[in-house]
């Protein structure tokens, strides 16, 4: 199965998934697309986003660095989830990795739904403002490799340390093991 395929037909299926979702911080309907680093989700929840048309917020425009996974909870919880479900606006930080702190404001728009993709959109504590998770499953050679082709140089001394993060996190947060959809992204000719 080409990319193109598994994109149209992933997003197919959170679409119809999604479709009697109900909202769940504030009037707002709250996906979050989870997986280990290189899985596919950045690319399904664009795709998912531009079709209900969606405000899309990245993990890795609120993480605290390479370490910075829990921040970046945070950062969601306080800055945007909490606010939306109290009727308030949110407002998130982008994170300038350059710089090594907390940059510029970003207003999150006014929709019907809003998608949040990365590691830790799906944590314990963000659970309860989505209306589902929603979790790519790839490969490790796979992801490595996708990772490292689109970061390279920036990614692959951070690889492991990463990995690590993830390790950490999946195992206390069982966020797969919550997901409301699977959703499989594998080598062409490997599909299940």
């Amino acid at each position: 199965m080409s990319a193109d395929v598994w994109l149209a037909d992933a997003v197919d299926r959170v679409l119809t998934w999604s479709a009697d979702r109900q909202p769940s911080a504030g009037p707002r309907r709250v996906l979050a697309v989870e997986g280990r680093s290189g899985s596919g989700k950045t690319t399904l929840a664009g795709a998912v986003a531009a079709r209900l048309d969606a405000p899309l917020i990245h993990m890795d425009d609120l993480y605290a660095g390479w370490d910075g996974l829990d921040r970046g909870v945070s950062e969601l919880h306080d800055r945007v989830l909490a606010p939306l479900r109290d009727g308030r606006p949110a407002v998130w930080r982008r994170w300038d990795w350059a710089a090594g702190h907390y940059a510029e404001d970003h207003p999150v728009p006014d929709a019907d739904w809003l998608v949040v993709e990365g590691v830790g959109a799906g944590a314990r504590v963000l659970r309860a403002y989505t209306c589902g998770v929603v979790w790519v499953e790839s490969p490790t050679a796979m992801r490595r490799r996708r990772a490292l082709a689109r970061d390279g140089a920036t990614y692959q001394p951070h690889w492991e340390r990463w990995a690590r993060h993830e390790d950490a996190f999946y195992a206390a947060e069982q966020v797969r093991e919550n997901a409301t959809l699977i959703i499989e992204n594998r080598e062409p000719g490997n599909q299940p």
